[in-house]
């Protein structure tokens, strides 16, 4: 009777101690050891709305023309999770910083360190257990670098060319390949430099300062330095509802975030004939390369 009785009372406690050994996220010294993490991907819409520097919906003046490029690579310099609309910059959860230098003489991002990825590509992943529990409405992503290819006219034929263009606030840059053909520069350039490579060869140039449209909804309240890229967007459900990013502490899956840009005509030029196609030898500006809104999508 008592063997019975002891065998009866190990089966019950068996199971406990089981269940008290596992760990849970957070144990006792109150850290989070869960390797889960919030990945970032790049998605390029260029049906999502057309957006101006206020966040609202913007057309093109007259004497513009516009189109939607094809993109190839984007890189970013700086991503922020912003608690509320009231959180000035950098006073958020920075979830990554890409490499700088003064190898120019002022501070500027290391282009040749860049993270350049395309549609639907992972371009970054930071431990949620780094993340203090709380509430997330706006995300932050500073752009430094896009690569894309657009349509150009010459001759009365159309023909494809690949635009390369710094939008981040200072960009060290030593050589890279615009597409196939390279460009020395070694020199830190600010906001706006690009260069072009078609069939006619490979050109730069630089755009004025503020050409480079950065749309961003919360201006009134929290707003971005002058020439920098910081574009800011509300977080969504992957339903499209605003909802905002909530961290408590306990993940232990992987969050993905799908950082959605507007393309919507993101390049823009003067349109001095209009026949509204981009002709350079026809003396045709470039005015806007700047991307048009960016949509965070949790879970998508």
């Amino acid at each position: 009777m008592r063997s019975f009785l002891y065998y009866a009372l190990s089966l019950l406690v068996l199971p406990f101690f089981l269940f008290s050994c596992k760990k849970n996220p957070t144990d006792d010294d109150g850290v989070n050891n869960s390797t889960a993490k919030i990945i970032f991907k790049y998605k390029f819409d260029s049906a999502q709305t057309r957006l101006n520097n206020i966040g609202q919906p913007a057309t093109i003046s007259a004497g513009r023309a516009g189109q939607s490029p094809v993109f190839n690579a984007l890189s970013s310099h700086y991503i922020e999770l912003a608690p509320s609309p009231l959180t000035p910059l950098g006073g958020g959860v920075v979830a990554y910083r890409a490499a700088e230098t003064t190898a120019g003489g002022s501070n500027a991002i290391d282009f040749s360190q860049s993270v350049k990825k395309g549609n639907g590509e992972v371009f970054h992943e930071y431990p949620i257990n780094k993340i203090p529990a709380g509430s997330y409405q706006y995300l932050r992503v500073s752009l430094a670098y896009q690569n894309y290819d657009i349509q150009f006219r010459f001759g009365g034929s159309l023909f494809t060319g690949t635009v390369a263009s710094f939008i981040g606030f200072n960009t060290y840059i030593s050589s890279f390949n615009v597409k196939t053909q390279p460009l020395t520069v070694n020199a830190a350039k600010p906001q706006g430099f690009w260069a072009f490579e078609s069939v006619g060869g490979l050109v730069s140039g630089q755009a004025p300062p503020g050409s480079t449209t950065v749309p961003n909804p919360i201006f009134a309240t929290s707003p971005i330095p002058s020439g920098s890229c910081v574009v800011t967007g509300p977080f969504l459900t992957a339903a499209g509802a605003t909802g905002p990013l909530v961290i408590t502490g306990n993940e232990t899956q992987d969050i993905v975030i799908t950082v959605s840009l507007s393309t919507n005509k993101s390049f823009e030029w003067i349109d001095t004939n209009g026949d509204g196609y981009f002709e350079p030898s026809a003396g045709e500006a470039v005015v806007d390369m700047g991307v048009r809104g960016l949509k965070p999508f949790v879970g998508l």
